[in-house]
């Protein structure tokens, strides 16, 4: 009983210690952050162009499988918390979604962790829209010469 009630008033201390993060982000919350916490696909691609960002696509794994871009590694949201170790701190992290909402979950757990993070506010299915023809072989060709 003892060690149940330890775990638990350990447990309360790192979730006011989470919340009250929280409500420090969120106090300071301004149009400025809400700006800065997005990031649409041209901006995106151009930094994974330049190696700059790393994409982590949060969804579960039988939806990465079913479909994916080849620039983003898959962690879903329910495994980021054991996966931080795959990330790589000295690059801007982009959470993606098929819209936004998963993503925005992610960005703001891994901002309390201390990531520099976005999320791509114009979700996945935008971004295999714009990645159609020209501007899919243009990206792609870009990307390669980053990735050796």
């Amino acid at each position: 009983m003892r060690f149940a009630s330890l775990i638990l008033a350990l447990f309360m201390g790192v979730s006011l210690a989470l919340a009250e993060d929280l409500g420090t982000y969120l106090r300071g919350f301004d149009y400025e952050e809400r700006s800065a916490m997005k990031i649409q696909t041209p901006e995106l691609l151009v930094l994974l162009e330049e190696g700059k960002a790393q994409a982590i696509d949060i969804r579960f794994k039988e939806e990465f499988e079913a479909w994916h871009m080849g620039f983003s590694t898959n962690i879903p949201l329910n495994e980021l918390p054991e996966r931080l170790d795959e990330l790589d701190k000295s690059k801007l992290i982009v959470t993606l979604c098929p819209h936004n909402d998963r993503a925005n979950l992610a960005r703001i757990y891994l901002m309390l962790q201390g990531y520099n993070v976005r999320y791509l506010s114009d979700g996945l299915l935008r971004t295999a829209d714009f990645l159609r023809g020209e501007n899919a072989k243009e990206f792609m060709e870009e990307y390669r010469t980053v990735k050796k």
